[in-house]
């Protein structure tokens, strides 16, 4: 298996990225990734208004698929995500959906226990839900900040990129140029303070790639849950984006008229947050595989 240290990251997608490894489908890569600050706060005594924000968010890579090209769709199974004994999380003024109600930045350590899959916070423990908060792949056209969420994937911050789970990103350049980073030792959907519990860690993926497929927003597909990953302007807006691919996924995946597709839809698809602290908010729509097994869903996107 291949391995990336966290010393080759970029704070960008943008479409001229150059990789620093290049591999093929069915390859499994360990990614070594810093945490959002980049290490810059390491205790409780380091506020995030001192640091420097033009390190922020770095994402490890990219990495290259052999074979990538425009048209193509890039699959990214997540076999694990290993998150390092400390994590941090802040407030600051001015930030997350309550900034009027910061009157100071703080700083607070999460502690971690990986063996009893837990970590503590002011004296509460909570479960150990590791998870990716930027991974992406080079859009088409425009300079996307590795803290910016869109097509291309970024800063999601969607709590479901974790172990088990396949990511997939439409391909815009040859190559794909694959990046991650900003892991979450726990995160609630919304982020609503405007940080997870920041970690290091080492994640560790395994590469598909279906030929000829392709998805207006990235997708995620769990062990019971197929999800349309949108992030827009406002949160209506990214409501329905995310609707609207979902149904007509159903539409095409099952060969039902567009009114039968929408009704489907609202019998059997949750809308979930992924955050709303980002330049941009995120939504998924969510349709269990028993209604739009992942087969069908994968033969409608090679005729999107």
């Amino acid at each position: 298996m291949k391995m990336i240290s966290s010393d080759h990251h970029v704070y960008a997608f943008f479409p001229e990225m150059e990789p620093v490894l290049e591999i093929s489908p069915g390859d499994r890569i360990l990614f070594e990734t810093d945490d959002c600050f980049a290490g810059q706060i390491r205790s409780e005594k380091d506020l995030c208004t001192e640091i420097n924000f033009d390190y922020v968010n770095p994402a490890t890579g990219p990495v290259a698929v052999s074979g990538a090209g425009k048209g193509d769709l890039l699959g990214v199974t997540i076999e694990d995500v290993e998150v390092g004994k400390q994590a941090v999380s802040v407030v600051v003024p001015g930030a997350g959906v309550l900034p009027g109600r910061v009157g100071a930045p703080v700083t607070r350590t999460v502690m971690i226990d990986a063996e009893k899959g837990t970590c503590t916070f002011a004296g509460i423990t909570l479960p150990l839900k590791p998870m990716i908060g930027v991974i992406g792949v080079a859009p088409e056209e425009g300079t996307f900040p590795t803290g910016t969420p869109g097509a291309h994937g970024g800063n999601m911050d969607t709590s479901d990129i974790r172990r088990g789970t396949t990511v997939w990103f439409s391909v815009r350049r040859e190559g794909a140029m694959l990046a991650l980073g900003d892991c979450h030792a726990v995160m609630g959907d919304g982020e609503i303070g405007c940080s997870g519990a920041e970690v290091p860690a080492k994640v560790t993926v395994k590469l598909d790639l279906v030929k000829g497929a392709s998805s207006p927003w990235p997708l995620a597909v769990t062990e019971k849950e197929i999800m349309v990953i949108a992030s827009e302007d406002t949160l209506d807006q990214a409501v329905a984006s995310a609707s609207e691919v979902m149904t007509d996924l159903v539409r095409k995946g099952l060969g039902i008229p567009f009114e039968d597709a929408l009704i489907l839809c609202s019998l059997s698809m949750d809308l979930r947050i992924g955050q709303v602290v980002d330049p941009k908010k995120t939504v998924r729509a969510v349709m269990p595989l028993s209604v739009l097994p992942w087969e069908k869903a994968k033969a409608a996107l090679s005729d999107w």
